[in-house]
């Protein structure tokens, strides 16, 4: 994940601007998170260029709703709605068995899905809420996807991550906080780098299966995401992000086009395993870029995050024939 590239676009270019030219027709991509912000937007923007669209989320008022926006601004989109609660492995398993039953070959998988910073919160199999929402999630998901993923190939695989992963490192001797004191800015730093880790793995392991993972930065953005911050942390936030001007806030169009160029670049062809920020590929933070962190670029603890999620949620990626 290192050495700086730039595409041909910035900072400040839109969905519109990244998928000028591109028509994804007859692609199909699911989308998490999609019921607002980043994931909605996202999901316009693939379904204006005729990519069947699937938004995933946990409120299912919300959705439709999301799912009404879309058809208003882009009659002609394909867009169904699926009841997707990262944070319940029941409801992982219930949308994949539903999603894989009514439709067929699956191009782009957008994980978009996540929370920020919120009190201390577990699951009903106790673990912490940020790194099963943010990661183990998305992670059991990808697992009962994978085989269409594969039938499907080439496709991507594109993981939410964020900065804020430099806060963090996976503290596998403490994932759950259930020693140490728990930080939200710490959990949630955790469970970003944890992003990463998962998207560089994946594309380790599935890259000869036509299966491509990348990890996307989309920058400082006013969204939900941020509703358990009070005011005046949310404006410290931004004040601490775009300090030196190192991150300038930005719209929700111009937050989504990293994941969208991400998802559909031909520039990208044939590559994985990167992070990606801006719509290109940044420096590594100690060069001065935006790049991953160290510890979201060690492969071993790639792979012993891959093996504890494994463990924890009990399940297995179906062997690949390649």
């Amino acid at each position: 994940m290192s050495g700086a590239r730039r595409s041909n676009f910035t900072a400040q270019s839109t969905t519109e601007e990244v998928l000028s030219g591109i028509d994804l027709t007859g692609r199909v991509a699911i989308v998490t998170g999609a019921s607002g912000g980043l994931g909605e937007e996202t999901a316009r923007a693939l379904a204006s260029r005729g990519c069947a669209v699937t938004i995933a989320a946990r409120d299912e008022a919300k959705l439709e709703k999301a799912a009404l926006r879309i058809q208003e601004r882009c009659p002609n989109a394909r867009v169904d709605v699926g009841l997707l609660e990262l944070s319940q492995p029941a409801s992982v398993e219930s949308f994949a068995r539903r999603w894989l039953q009514d439709h067929g070959p699956l191009h782009l998988l957008i994980l978009n899905a996540g929370i920020m910073a919120c009190p201390l919160l577990r699951t009903d199999e106790g673990w912490e809420m940020q790194f099963a929402t943010n990661h183990l999630g998305h992670f059991l998901l990808t697992a009962r996807l994978i085989e269409r993923l594969r039938q499907s190939a080439p496709v991507r695989v594109i993981v939410l991550s964020s900065g804020g992963h430099v806060i963090s490192p996976v503290v596998f001797d403490d994932i759950h906080f259930e020693r140490r004191d728990y930080d939200p800015w710490s959990s949630y730093g955790q469970a970003k780098t944890a992003n990463v880790l998962f998207a560089s793995e994946l594309d380790r392991r599935e890259r000869a299966s036509g299966v491509r993972a990348h990890a996307v930065h989309p920058g400082v953005i006013h969204t939900d995401l941020g509703r358990h911050l009070t005011p005046e942390a949310i404006r410290s936030i931004v004040e601490r992000a775009t300090e030196g001007g190192a991150e300038t806030p930005k719209t929700v169009e111009q937050g989504a086009a990293t994941s969208v160029w991400a998802a559909t670049a031909p520039e990208l062809d044939g590559q994985g395993g990167l992070y990606l920020a801006d719509c290109g590929i940044p420096a590594a933070p100690e060069a001065g870029g935006k790049g991953a962190a160290v510890h979201a670029r060690d492969a071993d603890a790639a792979a012993r995050l891959w093996a504890v999620s494994e463990e924890t949620l009990d399940v297995s990626f179906p062997r690949s024939a390649n």
